[in-house]
């Protein structure tokens, strides 16, 4: 190769250098490169909806795979409930204030500020779709607001919405399933009140003794401390706090019931009365038709508990029929009256449709 030709490949050499070289640093000078980035990967296993003092927000949650806990929007839920929220882009971090409420929340780390004391509760926020989430107990634990989980769903009442009231009533109904607990009084299909019980909600006897949820049994007598906020529907659903058992009859395990119209008022030779009930039953073991003789211990009660007269258990009376499982095999099967609640007189039933 001679010299002029050495020369050549030397000049074309240092031209294609110059020209790429000045194209990456052109490149560097028109897109500015990130500091530091942090990529957010996480695994939605499902949708939660969230409701605020029984109002649906617009913006859901979610809770992964393997997690304690919902995860929830904090801007979203912070402003539903009147919080203030300023973001600070310099350290990443979120600052809540309302009235005396002051706390902060930064991004990847489990410190909740607390009456100014950092408080963990075992979930980092998190940043997913440019939203920060965190954790349900946030909501709870730092915003003192009421929360209840329940499936795919989360209802938040905030303090100033959490007033209560207090209703009697008898246990008609008692279930368990799907993550969620009820404890129904009063009735059954449209009737009633359906009482939304959880690991908040206390039991306890009239004289202080301590209960658990599996002492609910059908034909209680119980009062219940409960929001005052209800939904629409029939019946309608209440957050619970308290039940109080009134009667003490927590013994009264194998009580099954029949819900309905007195058909017919029967008297024995013997002066004995037994009420012919038809409707539906209260389980899967109970008759929806059922012959019930009224002993000298059969209680005669109104929804509120109330003594009332055998007289007022006449045709067209709307009824609770509570008993044992020891009935005859005719049918109607014949059994003895435990309790016979008079959810409205004959007159006041005729006049509601069923």
């Amino acid at each position: 190769m001679n010299n002029r030709m050495k020369k050549g490949i030397a000049t074309l050499f240092a031209l294609s250098i110059s020209i790429t070289g000045g194209a990456a640093y052109a490149a560097n000078d028109a897109v500015p490169q990130p500091i530091s980035a942090t990529i957010i990967s996480t695994a939605i296993h499902q949708q939660i909806q969230i409701a605020i003092n029984n109002e649906a927000l617009a913006a859901g949650g979610y809770i992964k795979a393997d997690a304690k806990e919902p995860m929830l929007p904090l801007r979203d839920v912070a402003e539903a409930m009147g919080i203030k929220v300023t973001w600070n882009e310099t350290d990443r971090s979120a600052e809540l204030t309302k009235d005396r409420l002051w706390t902060t929340v930064k991004l990847d780390e489990d410190r909740y500020v607390l009456n100014k004391m950092y408080k963990p509760l075992g979930t980092a926020p998190e940043l997913t779709d440019s939203k920060t989430y965190v954790p349900a107990s946030f909501v709870s634990e730092i915003l003192h607001a009421a929360v209840k989980i329940e499936g795919s769903s989360v209802s938040i009442t905030t303090e100033e919405e959490r007033k209560t009231t207090t209703t009697k009533g008898v246990v008609s109904a008692v279930y368990e399933g799907n993550g969620r607990q009820t404890v129904r009084i009063n009735g059954i299909g449209p009737d009633g009140l359906v009482l939304n019980v959880g690991a908040d909600t206390v039991y306890e006897k009239a004289d202080g003794t301590k209960l658990t949820f599996a002492d609910m049994t059908l034909g209680l007598e119980i009062e219940a401390e409960h929001s005052l906020a209800a939904t629409l529907s029939l019946p309608p659903q209440t957050a619970t706090y308290k039940i109080t058992v009134l009667d003490g009859q927590t013994e009264a395990k194998d009580i099954i019931g029949t819900a309905g119209l007195i058909e017919e008022v029967r008297t024995s030779d013997d002066g004995a009365t037994s009420l012919r009930i038809k409707g539906a039953g209260l389980g899967d073991q109970s008759p929806s038709e059922v012959v019930l003789r009224l002993a000298d211990t059969t209680e005669l009660i109104n929804v509120n508990g109330e003594a009332i007269e055998k007289s007022s258990l006449e045709k067209g009376a709307k009824v609770i029929g509570y008993y044992t499982g020891l009935l005859t095999k005719s049918l109607p099967p014949i059994g003895t009256a435990w309790k016979i609640v008079l959810q409205a007189p004959a007159d006041d039933a005729a006049s509601k449709p069923e």
